[in-house]
This record gives C-alpha cells, sequence and structure tokens, in this order.
C-alpha cells in the first residue's frame, strides 16, 4: 500500500486497475471502514492479488465480486467468479509450474496474521475464495 492509503482505498485503486487491464469485470461489494492493522493488510493483498491472478490466467470469468469487511470478530475476506470452476485435484503443471501454489501462497499469508481460507469451486459455476483472520483480544 502507498503512504497512507487505508486498505480500502488501497484495494478500491487496485481494484479498479485490475478491471481495466483484465478486461473482467469487478464487483465490489464491501471494503473495510475503519483500521485494518498492517500485517492483516498484507495478507489480504496477497490474498487478492493471487486469488485475482488465477481468475485471470484459468478462469474464463465475466466477473469477479470483492467483499472484504472487518468487524468485531475480526476480518473476512470473499473473491468468487463466474468462471469455469474446477474438481479437486492432485496437484498438476500449467504453463512451467505446478497448480496450486497460488492457493497455497494465499493459505500462508493468511496462516502468518492467525487467519484460515478456503476454496470452494464447483466445475461450470466458478469459485469463491474465502478468507478469515479473527480479532485478537
Amino acid at each position: 500500500m502507498r503512504g497512507g492509503q487505508s486498505l480500502a482505498e488501497a484495494l478500491e485503486s487496485y481494484l479498479a486497475e485490475w478491471g481495466e487491464r483484465s478486461g473482467i469485470a469487478v464487483e465490489i461489494w464491501a471494503l473495510p471502514a475503519g483500521e485494518v492493522p498492517a500485517g492483516v493488510c498484507a495478507g489480504v493483498m496477497t490474498v487478492i492479488r493471487e486469488a485475482l491472478d488465477n481468475v485471470e490466467r484459468h478462469s474464463g470469468a465475466r466477473t469477479v465480486s470483492i467483499a472484504v469487511t472487518a468487524g468485531s470478530s475480526g476480518l473476512r475476506v470473499t473473491v468468487s467468479d463466474d468462471g469455469r470452476g474446477f474438481h479437486s485435484a492432485p496437484a498438476r503443471r500449467t504453463k512451467g509450474r505446478a497448480a496450486g501454489q497460488g492457493i497455497a501462497r494465499m493459505r500462508a499469508a493468511f496462516a502468518e496474521v492467525g487467519g484460515s481460507l478456503s476454496v470452494n469451486s464447483v466445475p461450470g459455476e466458478g469459485t469463491t475464495v474465502t478468507g478469515v483472520v479473527p480479532r485478537r483480544p
């Protein structure tokens, strides 16, 4: 994030730029209104970048929807696309790199800040990535 930008501002800027470059429509359902700790911000940005990279490279989606909310219980990120989806399968190679590395990076980014991440995909209907970082007492 650039100096002084909130997570919401950084996300708005990144999503507008990504949507224009990729040609995939971006629907923003929610962005956090308050302050988010720097480590959590970094994890969120990693998840968003990796998820959108997967959408652009593999999904064939026309629309991706983003929601990032922060409340008393913690922070939740949802990235959902209307692409082709996939069957869960052992790692395979795609364009010279093992498929699933982006998912592993997303999980690691959230685990680093005490969170967890799930990926749900339905062939022919799209994929949803959901990450949760509980608020620390």
